[in-house]
C-alpha cells in the first residue's frame, strides 16, 4: 500500500464542475477525454503528449535535437552550457552539461485544477532529466516554473538520486510530490494553459545523452463527489497477468519505503511489465539477496523509489520505470468509469488503478487503506472487477473478485470519510496505463478512446 495521506496530498478535490473550452494546441497528440458512460456534468480530462518527430521539432530546442525513426526522440545535441547540481540525497555537488526543450503552449480543453505529467525516457549511467511546468492562470497571471521531477533510471555512484521537490508554491497553486494543484479550487481559479520544459543532463566531455520518447500531461477538473453513477457492465474477459504479492517482501530492503509492505505500486507495475513480456535480466537482479522470492519486485521498488517522498508510490516515476523496458509506452491519466477500463481490457490492456477505502467499503479485501494500487485484469459475467491485489498474503491469493459498484466508488470519488470520520481525499479515477510501442489496431482504438494516442 502507498504511504499515508499525511505524507502526501493524493489529489486535492475541487468544488466545481469542469468548464468547457476549445482546444488550442501546437501538439497534435492531444485528446479531450469525455467519459462515454457519464453524463455531461461529469469531469473532463485533457491528455496532451509530445511524441512524434514533428512534435519534437515544434518545441524550443536549446542544446537538444529531435531524432527521427520508428520511435522519434529528443536527445542532447551541442550542449548549451554547464551547471553544478548539489544533490540533497547524496551530499555531492557535480558538474553537468545540459540542453533544454520547451514545449509549445498547450491550452487544455478543460481549464484545470490539477495536472500530472508523464515521460518515457532512457537515461544511461551518467545522465538524467528534469521535468518542469509553467502555466497561465484563468485570470491572466502566470505560475513560476515548477519542478515536477528530477529523474534517472539508475542509482549508481555517478548518478543523481531521482527525486520530487517539496515546498513549491506561489500561494495560489502548489506541487504535491507529483501533482500540480490549484490551492483553492472553490475560488474559480484554473490553469488555462501550460508548457512543459525538459532539461537533459550528461557528464561533461562525454557523448552520453538521455533519450526522451514521450512527454505530456493529464490536466483535469474533477467535481467534488463522494459517490459516482454506476456504469453498465460490458462483456466478460480476463487477461493472464503474473501475480505478485507485496507482502512476500515484508521487511526486505527497508531503505526503500520500509520494505514490501508499502510496495503496492512497484508490485503492480512489475505485474504489468511482465504481462507485456518484459522483465529485468539476471544481471539486473544480481544485487538482490538470492534467497528472496520474486526478486524483480525488489528491483521495481528500488528503481521507482523517490528519495524526497521517501516512497515507491510516485505515479510518474512508476510509469517512467515501466517505459525503461524495451518498446513500452506508459502514462498516468484519469478514466471516467469502469466502462473505460473494460474497453482497454477487451483490447488486451490491463490497468493499474489507485484507490483508498475503509475495510467495510470493499467486500472481501479484508483491510482498509489511505492509498493503494491494484491491477484490473478483467471482469466477470456480472461485471464485477477481477483484480490482482498485491496486498494479498501470498502470490496464490493475489487474484481477487471485487464488487463492481464498490470498486467504481472507491476509485472514482474525490471525497471520502476516513476511519476517524473525517473527510479526506480520493484519487478521482487516477490510473497507470502501459502498452507496447506498436499496439494492435484494437489497442490503438482503445487507447485513442481514452485520450492516450
Amino acid at each position: 500500500m502507498t504511504r499515508p495521506t499525511s505524507r502526501r496530498t493524493v489529489l486535492a478535490a475541487v468544488l466545481a464542475s469542469a468548464a468547457s473550452a476549445a482546444v488550442v494546441s501546437a501538439a497534435p497528440a492531444t485528446a479531450l477525454f469525455v467519459p462515454p458512460s457519464a453524463p455531461s456534468a461529469e469531469p473532463l480530462v485533457d491528455n496532451s503528449f509530445w511524441t512524434s518527430y514533428s512534435d519534437w521539432r515544434a518545441g524550443d530546442a536549446r542544446g537538444t535535437r529531435a531524432v527521427a525513426g520508428a520511435r522519434p526522440s529528443l536527445v542532447i545535441g551541442s550542449p548549451m552550457g554547464r551547471t553544478d547540481y548539489a544533490d540533497p540525497h547524496t551530499g555531492l555537488t557535480t558538474a553537468w552539461e545540459y540542453g533544454t526543450w520547451t514545449s509549445p503552449v498547450h491550452r487544455p480543453a478543460v481549464p484545470a485544477t490539477e495536472l500530472v505529467a508523464s515521460w518515457n525516457a532512457r537515461t544511461p549511467a551518467g545522465t538524467w532529466i528534469q521535468i518542469e511546468l509553467r502555466g497561465d492562470y484563468s485570470d491572466g497571471t502566470r505560475t513560476p516554473w515548477y519542478v515536477l521531477g528530477r529523474w534517472t533510471s539508475g542509482d549508481g555512484p555517478g548518478d543523481i538520486r531521482r527525486t520530487s521537490v517539496d515546498d513549491q508554491t506561489d500561494g495560489r497553486s502548489s506541487i504535491w510530490t507529483d501533482t500540480f494543484s490549484v490551492d483553492d479550487a472553490a475560488s474559480g481559479l484554473r490553469l488555462a494553459s501550460y508548457q512543459l520544459r525538459l532539461t537533459l543532463y550528461r557528464k561533461p566531455g562525454t557523448r552520453l545523452t538521455p533519450t526522451v520518447h514521450r512527454l505530456g500531461a493529464m490536466a483535469s477538473d474533477i467535481p467534488d463527489r463522494f459517490t459516482v453513477p454506476a456504469s453498465v457492465p460490458g462483456p466478460a474477459r480476463e487477461l493472464t497477468v503474473p501475480r505478485y504479492s507485496q507482502n512476500t517482501h515484508a521487511g526486505q530492503y527497508p531503505e526503500y519505503d520500509n520494505g514490501g509492505e508499502a510496495w503496492c505500486s512497484p508490485t503492480s507495475s512489475q505485474m504489468i511489465i511482465e504481462y507485456w513480456g518484459r522483465k529485468p535480466t539476471a544481471g539486473d537482479l544480481a544485487w538482490v539477496d538470492p534467497s528472496y522470492a520474486d526478486p524483480q519486485v525488489c528491483h521495481a521498488a528500488r528503481y521507482t523509489f523517490d528519495y524526497q517522498y521517501d516512497g515507491c508510490g510516485n505515479w510518474p516515476f512508476n510509469a517512467a520505470y515501466a517505459a525503461t523496458y524495451r518498446d513500452l509506452n506508459s502514462a498516468v491519466t484519469r478514466l471516467g468509469s469502469l466502462t473505460d477500463v473494460e474497453n482497454l481490457v477487451r483490447a488486451g490492456i490491463p490497468v493499474i488503478t489507485s484507490q483508498s477505502f475503509l475495510q467495510k467499503e470493499l467486500t472481501g479485501a479484508g483491510y482498509g487503506t489511505a492509498g493503494h494500487l491494484m491491477t484490473v485484469i478483467g471482469f466477470t459475467e456480472s461485471g464485477d472487477v477481477i483484480a490482482n491485489d498485491p496486498a494479498s498474503p501470498d502470490n496464490n491469493a493475489v487474484r481477487r473478485v471485487y464488487r463492481r459498484a464498490e470498486w467504481e466508488t472507491i476509485w472514482l470519488r474525490t471525497k471520502r470519510y476516513n476511519a476517524a470520520g473525517n473527510v479526506t481525499s480520493g484519487t478521482g479515477g487516477v490510473c497507470y496505463v502501459y502498452w507496447p510501442a506498436d499496439p494492435s489496431t484494437a489497442q490503438q482504438h482503445a487507447l485513442r478512446a481514452v485520450g492516450l494516442l
